[in-house]
């Protein structure tokens, strides 16, 4: 996989919406966070840009993107929030100068759409944090940025939960939202799971959608020659006046009751105020323990 450029001090960030509206002032503490280490920061045309839900049309977005891809100032590009609407662009860009000149493309949520699609040009992202959380963020989830852009190493220690299976795995990191690694299967921004670590996590889906979307997942093989798998954030999950009759986390582990990869729950992954950051598409090492999971990127 292709690395980009770690960050240094006085480059320049472009923070963009793909998908849903967000106004100047939600970002400002973002961007206060980003000249506060040291960086400089362009305001793509589509934070204030408003067509019903979405930041502006899909060919205002698709032009906002497109020029932070191509402008060689350009380090990082931060995805200012998720909602919906990065599906709807993803293939009107033209990333030939971005493979050329690959920059850091940051995000979660509907982000996953970008980062799926440019793994499969075999160069990494990061899934973290975005604008608009950032001032409900904890500490833990913004240092976990920092170090990820500017080049510090980063690791993660977390206690084991009861439903973890033990075991001990390496592989590039892979995954995202799962509705949005559920809606890209059988498209070319559909990722290959195979020999690899796959993250999810998801926000606010009933739960026979997690069933529905895992099972699909695993008729589609995405789990046959998995090596492992981490699962973040399941947030306010909901269920039928007729319950479905299982949590999400004993949902997963149903389903994947037939593999013997090891899995960690719980990770401070997603949508969640700790929004730990991870490297997509670069090695790493999982150890699944009887009191403590242990996460290091190579």
């Amino acid at each position: 996989m292709i690395q980009p450029l770690f960050l240094q001090k006085n480059d320049i960030v472009a923070i963009v919406s793909t998908a849903r509206k967000i106004a100047l002032k939600e970002i400002q503490p973002a961007i206060d966070l980003l000249e506060n280490w040291g960086l400089k920061v362009v305001i793509g045309e589509t934070i204030g840009f408003e067509e019903n839900q979405f930041a502006g049309s899909d060919n205002q977005r698709i032009l906002d993107f497109q020029t932070m891809l191509d402008n060689p100032e350009i380090k990082a590009i931060w995805c200012a929030r998720g909602g919906y609407g990065t599906v709807r662009i993803i293939d009107q860009l033209d990333f030939t100068k971005f493979k050329q000149h690959p920059k850091w493309v940051i995000g979660y949520s509907d982000i996953t759409v970008l980062h799926n699609h440019i793994h499969n040009f075999g160069i990494e992202t990061l899934h973290a944090t975005m604008p608009l959380d950032v001032k409900k963020n904890t500490q833990q989830a913004l240092t976990s940025l920092k170090n990820s852009l500017f080049g510090d190493p980063i690791s993660y220690s977390i206690s084991s939960f009861k439903e973890n299976k033990k075991g001990i795995a390496s592989g590039e990191l892979v995954g995202g939202n799962l509705s949005i690694l559920y809606s890209l299967l059988g498209s070319k921004s559909s990722i290959n799971t195979d020999g690899k670590i796959l993250f999810i996590e998801d926000l606010d889906e009933y739960l026979y959608h997690i069933d529905r979307m895992f099972m699909n997942l695993k008729r589609n093989g995405y789990f046959n020659n998995l090596k492992g798998l981490i699962v973040g954030g399941m947030t306010n999950m909901h269920d039928n006046r007729i319950p479905f009759g299982k949590t999400a986390i004993e949902i997963i582990s149903d389903c994947i009751s037939d593999f013997n990869f090891p899995v960690v729950f719980n990770f401070p992954a997603g949508h969640l105020k700790d929004n730990s950051a991870l490297f997509f598409g670069r090695k790493m090492n999982l150890e699944v323990g009887e009191k403590k999971c242990l996460i290091r990127f190579e």
